[in-house]
């Protein structure tokens, strides 16, 4: 179990500064992006709320936030435990992301409105120079949305259920705590992403829908190199499968 003392670190002072149940997601969330926490590794409610002298009702609500985000799984009558995803999973997951993201994109360009076009590019704004180990968690919550509300304008009720069961699947966090781990690898990764970003919204907005597809693809694949490289997912596995769908995409290489 992680030490959760909060003397006065930046740490401690976040905490302080939230609701107790804003604080404690916050705060758990900060460490399983640091490391903190192993995949596989129990969050314990009752624990947790003794260490850090809190009831369990913010514990159990933040714990419901980092279920609903991906960063923790509940097992039924066991609890809640940090994701510990196969290989096979995480290549599934990203085969389907491929799929998903791009058809997203393709159906949000053809429903986007202005209103709409102002939100998306609120989102990507707001991750505008959020490159530091203190930005991650912010980043990474931006993150999510940016490629939830993309999901949200197909006005496709399937699709967006599937996204979301997908995107709990893909381990976009273990990525975060690698770069975490190795800071040295954090700007610029964090600032191809935004730039990407930016690339997909401005299809999207321009009602580009080949185009707001192929950013959306060419985005996910830059992944590929950070799951062999970051988690040791197969290369050769990951080439094997995707071929298996490029007809699907319909992007080009």
């Amino acid at each position: 179990m992680a030490d959760f003392t909060l003397p006065n670190t930046e740490e401690g002072e976040l905490f302080r500064k939230k609701s107790l149940r804003e604080g404690v997601f916050e705060l758990l969330h900060q460490r399983i992006v640091a490391g903190k926490y192993s995949p596989g590794e129990w969050l314990r409610q009752e624990e947790i709320s003794s260490q850090l002298g809190v009831s369990q009702t913010p514990v159990r609500e933040a714990l419901d936030l980092l279920v609903s985000v991906g960063l923790a799984e509940r097992v039924p009558y066991r609890g809640v435990r940090v994701p510990e995803w196969s290989a096979e999973e995480i290549v599934d997951a990203y085969i389907l992301r491929l799929l998903l993201e791009s058809a997203a994109a393709r159906m949000a360009a053809l429903n986007i409105t202005p209103e709409r076009s102002e939100i998306l590019r609120q989102i990507v704004e707001k991750t505008r120079g959020l490159i530091t180990l203190e930005d991650m968690s912010q980043q990474r919550q931006l993150n999510r949305r940016f490629h939830s509300y993309i999901a949200e304008l197909s006005e496709n009720f399937l699709l967006i259920k599937i996204y979301q069961m997908t995107s709990n699947l893909f381990p976009d966090w273990r990525l975060y705590e690698y770069m975490f781990r190795h800071p040295e690898l954090l700007e610029k990764d964090l600032r191809r992403e935004y730039s990407e970003h930016e690339a997909i919204c401005e299809a999207i907005v321009a009602r580009q829908p080949d185009k707001a597809a192929r950013c959306a693809v060419i985005h996910i694949r830059n992944l590929r190199p950070e799951l062999v490289n970051y988690l040791g997912i197969s290369e050769a596995l990951l080439a094997e499968k995707e071929d298996q769908i490029a007809p699907l995409l319909s992007v080009g290489a």
